[in-house]
């Protein structure tokens, strides 16, 4: 058989090098930009092992799933792992972190989610900055969800290691994913005797094979369709403006809280505060006599289609997720939802405005 797929000529290392480009213009970064072949957990995995051992002190902050899975990985590491745990439905604060430095001073190595899209929440990782800048300690991000949806700025904001993947609001491929590189950060893994070397995991292995050779010679044969895949995307971003995909998302994000408070039928905010609610993805409470998990069923059954997804594990039966990122950052992907959603409500016997939702929705977007 035959396709133009599997035709196409090899990547050359320029073109792999120029994506790389396109990705740092996009975090608006001059750190080291390395592209992973391998879906996002491969570089948030590789940057911790990378940078972490028996020495270390992390604080590692958890607003969601993600964060408990840092914190897996870095005791795995041998690291002396402080957890500060916040409610899903708020963010952490810059105070509550500097309250844990002043606890514990010897803390080197902070761990962050920016926007957590399983649980809709987004965290000031610029204010979080300053304090992680005056402490002194490396500062881990993962963006993955967040970048494309809202600001993320690395050298802005102090980062030493930021994670993005595209498969979110970029609306592009999940197979390969990119990693910026402090100079602190690459000098923290040279001195790590438990960094992965000669492993999938290596980050020091792309710096010597890759960015230390000048970016002439690729160390493996790169996933070629992924790789062009994230080219168009970020193209498509150049090409509509990064200022204009972001404020899709947050009309997109403005318009599902207010028609989800507008319709009723006991839907409410996952997260409390607006200002806390990530651009990526709006997270609803169910009513609590009707499982979200039942009523995403039912909505879906309507349109497969819609954007829509209830909570992960025990948060399935209390939380609806309304994923409107990449191209659902659309005011139809968000009334679709706002409709299906009215239905499956008021099948259950709940008292529910179609119309008033569909208008709020409709004001907030503009």
């Amino acid at each position: 058989m035959t396709h133009p797929f599997l035709d196409l000529a090899p990547l050359s290392a320029a073109r792999f090098a120029s994506i790389e480009d396109r990705v740092a213009w996009l975090l608006g970064t001059e750190q080291d930009v390395v592209i992973m072949q391998g879906e996002a957990l491969l570089p948030l995995e590789g940057a911790i092992r990378g940078t972490a051992g028996p020495g270390t002190t992390a604080l590692n902050v958890i607003t969601g799933p993600y964060g408990q899975t840092f914190g897996d990985w870095l005791r795995d590491c041998g690291a002396t792992v402080i957890d500060l745990a916040v409610p899903f439905h708020t963010a952490v604060s810059a105070a509550r972190i500097r309250d844990a430095f002043a606890e514990h001073p010897e803390i080197d190595f902070v761990s962050l989610v920016h926007a957590e899209a399983a649980t809709g929440n987004t965290n000031p990782v610029a204010e979080i900055g300053e304090v992680v800048r005056e402490r002194g300690a490396l500062f881990y991000l993962d963006a993955v969800a967040s970048v494309g949806a809202e600001p993320v700025l690395p050298d802005a904001w102090g980062v030493d290691l930021c994670v993005i993947g595209a498969q979110k609001a970029m609306g592009g491929p999940a197979g390969v994913s990119a990693v910026s590189v402090s100079e602190r950060a690459w000098a923290r893994m040279a001195a790590n005797p438990r960094a992965p070397r000669r492993s999938y995991l290596s980050l020091l292995d792309w710096k010597e094979r890759w960015v230390d050779g000048g970016r002439t010679a690729l160390p493996h044969a790169p996933a070629q369709l992924e790789m062009l895949a994230l080219e168009a995307c970020v193209r498509r971003i150049e090409a509509e403006g990064l200022d204009s995909v972001m404020g899709r998302h947050a009309a997109a994000a403005a318009a599902t809280r207010a028609g989800a408070a507008a319709l009723g039928g006991g839907l409410e905010p996952y997260v409390y505060e607006a200002a806390e609610a990530a651009p990526v993805a709006t997270t609803l409470r169910a009513p609590s006599e009707v499982p979200a998990s039942e009523l995403v069923a039912r909505a879906l059954a309507m349109d497969p289609a819609l954007p829509l997804a209830a909570g992960g594990g025990a948060l399935a039966k209390e939380m609806i997720r309304v994923n409107h990122y990449g191209v659902a950052a659309a005011p139809g992907a968000v009334r679709g939802s706002l409709v299906a959603l009215g239905a499956a409500l008021a099948e259950k016997g709940l008292d529910v405005d179609v119309a008033g939702a569909l208008r709020a929705a409709e004001e907030a977007w503009a």
